[in-house]
């Protein structure tokens, strides 16, 4: 019998990718988990910038390069994107020469060397987590500091026109059906590689919860646009008790909250301590401004917790309408919120989820796509 040769994958990622506890970094992590998994051999590069490097990528990955991100403000003022030239290292370039494999680009912050002459030969691949210059935009539309508004305009500017570089990837994964459209439109040779997540099984707690929840990192504007609404025009004159849950909520919100006795802020939670309050919750509230990517804390309350409450925007053509109440104004979300308050969650709903999550949101059927289209 002979054997199949190794598949060796070179991942660059924009952070170091554990532990798993924000956004971006979920989808890296368990899509090396995934692929792990699949008898890939990873060889990770991340760019170190707060986070300490992480023993425990060495136990899913083949080889760990480690690398300094330069975030000197000088680079505010160059051409390209602040979070791509940030992110250069001859370093990194001189690794990525040593073989011939193919190379996974997380994000389009990683791309500085996509279009490198001594690459061209090499199979790329570029994971989009977002349409970057959209989020961008619509960073700066709800910032209110004038020097970050200013900095997300400036980069949003950057972002589309360097977004152009894609031409030079021979494998482009959308993250969402939108997104995923939207490169088609522009790029060729590009797929649809849903979010990958930690979430394996569907596990909904028994029993009545005591609160909603709404979750996010705060120091984030659009999440903290929406803990504002929720505060504001949805919680403020029900009395169905409120968590908001995530760290480094704002002076704005902190006073927000501040007025109410039913509504409380848990700032610093441990990520086993946020996913224990969406299953124990009895209404998960996700609200969002900003139709980008696909939502991973919304996949997080799906799989574990009881009703889900969001508005078109977290929703739309995710595949993931059915298995939410969908509402868009503050009335009928305070309808709404009364409504499931006091609704079991029974096994008719969890079936629906079962049916939906295991199909379309595995990470295993995710990975075996993703080895197909890289090797």
């Amino acid at each position: 019998m002979v054997k199949s040769p190794e598949k060796h994958l070179h991942v660059v990622s924009f952070d170091v990718p554990y532990p798993a506890n924000y956004g971006g970094v979920i989808d890296v992590f368990y899509k090396l988990k995934a692929l792990h998994n699949e008898g890939v051999k990873l060889h990770l590069h991340c760019f170190e910038y707060g986070r300490e490097q992480a023993k425990e990528l060495n136990k899913i990955c083949h080889s760990v390069h480690y690398y300094k991100r330069h975030t000197s403000r000088n680079n505010l003022i160059r051409p390209r994107p602040f979070i791509v030239v940030t992110r250069d290292s001859e370093e990194l370039l001189k690794n990525l020469l040593k073989d011939n494999h193919p190379i996974l680009f997380e994000g389009l912050h990683t791309c500085f060397y996509l279009d490198e002459k001594k690459l061209k030969k090499r199979k790329k691949i570029v994971r989009s987590h977002n349409i970057e210059h959209d989020y961008y935009l619509n960073l700066a539309r709800v910032e209110r500091d004038v020097f970050k508004k200013t900095y997300f305009y400036n980069e949003s500017f950057k972002l589309k026109r360097f977004e152009k570089v894609l031409k030079h990837a021979d494998v482009i994964l959308g993250i969402s059906k939108n997104d995923t459209a939207y490169l088609s439109s522009k790029y060729k040779n590009c797929h649809l590689v849903t979010a990958f997540h930690p979430n394996e099984e569907v596990s909904v707690a028994s029993g009545k919860g005591k609160f909603a929840l709404y979750h996010g990192s705060m120091d984030v504007g659009e999440n903290n646009e929406a803990a504002l609404f929720l505060v504001d025009q949805v919680f403020n004159d029900i009395k169905v008790p409120l968590i908001i849950a995530g760290k480094k909520p704002s002076k704005e919100l902190r006073d927000a909250v501040a007025k109410y006795k039913h509504i409380k802020l848990e700032s610093d939670l441990t990520t086993d301590g946020i996913y224990d309050l969406v299953k124990k919750a009895q209404i998960n509230v996700l609200p969002t401004f900003q139709a980008t990517g696909i939502k991973l804390k919304l996949l997080a309350a799906l799989f574990n917790g009881r009703h889900c409450l969001v508005n078109n925007f977290m929703v739309e053509n995710t595949g993931l309408e059915k298995l939410c109440v969908v509402k868009n104004t503050s009335t009928d979300m305070k309808k709404a919120v009364v409504q499931l308050f006091e609704k079991p969650f029974d096994r008719e709903d969890l079936a629906k989820r079962e049916k939906i999550l295991i199909k379309d949101f595995s990470n295993e059927e995710s990975a075996k796509k993703l080895v197909k289209l890289i090797f």
